[in-house]
Order: C-alpha cells, then structure tokens, then sequence
C-alpha cells in the first residue's frame, strides 16, 4: 500500500523516531542512500512561493539520485483545466514521488487519494509536518531526547505550525502548549488528535490563552509569523490581536534557562519575535532550517522503501 505524508499522524510515532534516527544519520553520510537512483524524479509543486521548501527538497532528492521537477503554480493544468485526481493519475505514470506546497489540506488529501506514488505536504493551510519533521531533529540534536520535554508555541494558536505541533510534540511523547489569543485557536480536530496521542505516548497537550503560562519551565519555545501568505491585507489588526504574544528576552526568560529557540522562518523582526531573541545565543533557528533538507530525505527514503 502506498505511503503518504499528509499531515503529521500520517506516521507512527514509532515511524516518527526511525525518520528522525534516519535524517541524522543521513546528516552524518549524506549521500550514503539513493532510493532515487536511475535518476527517477520526483514533482515538487509549488502553489505558494518557497525558499527553504524548494531549495531543501531540490538538493535532497538529487542527494537521493533522483532530478527533482519543479512546478510553479499556472505552469500547469492543475486545478485549473484538469482536476486534481486526473493530475495525480498523470504524474503517478511518470514520477517517484508528488511534493505539493498548496492551500487547502484537502486538496492535499484528494491527491494522496488518487496517486499510487507517495504525496507529501510540503505546506497547506492546515499542517506542516516537513518542517515538524526538522523541528523534531533539532530539539533532539540539542537536548538529547524528545520524550518528557516541554514545549510552548506562542502565537498565532490557528496556524499550521500550532496544528502540527500539537500533533508531532504529542506523538513525540512530549508535553505541548499552545498559547494564543483566544479567537485564534488552533483546529479542533488537531486538539483532539493530539490529546489522544498523548494519552497514548506520555505526553501531555494545553492550550490557553495565558502566555506565561505555557512559558513557564518550557524547554523549548517556538513562534511563527503572524501574517502568514494570503493574510496581508489583515496585517494591522493581527498585529494588533497579537500584542503581548511576541517573543521577547523577558518572555523567553520565563522559559528554562537552557531553553533554546525555533521559528520555521521567515521571520519578522520586532513583531513575532525580537531580534535579540532570534538572533541571540539560545536560537537554534538556523540549524532547524538546515535540517529540513536532512529530515525531508529521510521522508522520502521511508516512504519510497515502505510503499
């Protein structure tokens, strides 16, 4: 049966290790695997505008042996002339793989739902388990374990980072918070999902609106822009809503004294977060961005060995 990726409980949380434990030793030895050799290709499509994504699945899948085929949005049919099935039903003939960075997470859905090749969500409105994936790597590289570590996102409650957070922290076995204003919560069925997982795994899940409360001995703290693609024309009142869940020093120093920082990028200065944060000794920012390329070839290695 084929394998997709999209959304974070996708995978096992048994998985979920074996993918990390993978793109760290792939970080290690970084062409020691070529699931793509021949070269196969894979079609990396791009409905929203990218630099970490396109870039870290470009050089991977050539790591892998394979060519990587970029395609821009209105450079083909899809959801224009040729629906989504019939999209999937053409490159399934002749890639090893669909990457699709889009909108709507049932888009993302209906293309697993037809395509005998594995379909990965690079990005959708809903979930961004790729950068998960790498976030996961991160904190496990700089902490020494992900089980029993607590983690706090402050910011926008409703993004896709939020939801998958709370998915993949709860997976992981690690204790979540969320902390947002209350008319950005994040999606229900994410809250559910993860507070099941991590009743299953140890972990445990909390959403509140109450900042210092999710920061308190937090051994991890995590925002996300506020005004995300699509979302610029509601600019001022979401900076407006957001006042008081920006990461600053003080707030930060509400967290461990070892608590180490991430932010998927692109950042904004002054708003989200302050430059003496991101910039600062406990941002490990750079190496998660690094570790998208290494945690995204692991993905790929799984999912092309397991289909």
């Amino acid at each position: 049966m084929t394998r997709h990726f999209r959304r974070d409980d996708d995978i096992t949380p048994a998985e979920q290790q074996q993918i990390i434990a993978m793109a760290i030793a792939m970080k290690a030895d970084p062409y020691s695997h070529k699931p793509l050799a021949g070269p196969k290709s894979v079609a990396l499509v791009f409905d929203k505008p990218s630099t970490r994504t396109r870039v870290s699945f470009s050089v991977g899948v050539a790591d892998l042996g394979g060519n990587p085929l970029i395609i821009q949005a209105g450079e083909s049919q899809l959801g224009a002339k040729e629906s989504i099935a019939d999209t999937a039903r053409v490159l399934e003939r002749m890639v090893a793989a669909i990457v699709w960075r889009t909108f709507a997470q049932s888009d993302i859905d209906e293309m697993a739902a037809h395509s005998a090749v594995p379909v990965i969500n690079s990005l959708s409105d809903d979930f961004h388990p790729c950068q998960l994936l790498a976030d996961l790597m991160t904190i496990g590289e700089h902490k020494g374990r992900l089980a029993g570590l607590t983690v706090a996102f402050v910011g926008d409650g409703s993004s896709n980072m939020a939801n998958s957070y709370l998915v993949a922290c709860a997976m992981a076995g690690m204790h979540v918070r969320v902390a947002s204003p209350a008319n950005y919560q994040p999606l229900v069925e994410a809250y559910e999902t993860a507070t099941r997982i991590a009743s299953e795994t140890g972990g445990s899940v909390l959403v509140t609106v109450d900042v210092a409360e999710a920061l308190v001995d937090a051994d991890v703290v995590v925002t996300d822009t506020w005004i995300s693609m699509g979302q610029e024309s509601d600019k001022e009142q979401r900076i407006a809503d957001f006042t008081g869940f920006g990461v600053t020093t003080e707030l930060l120093a509400v967290a461990k004294d070892d608590a180490i920082f991430l932010h998927c990028l692109p950042a904004f200065r002054g708003y989200e977060v302050d430059a003496d944060v991101i910039d600062g000794p406990q941002s490990v920012v750079w190496d998660a961005a690094e570790n998208r390329l290494h945690a995204q070839k692991a993905l790929l290695h799984f999912l092309l060995t397991a289909s």
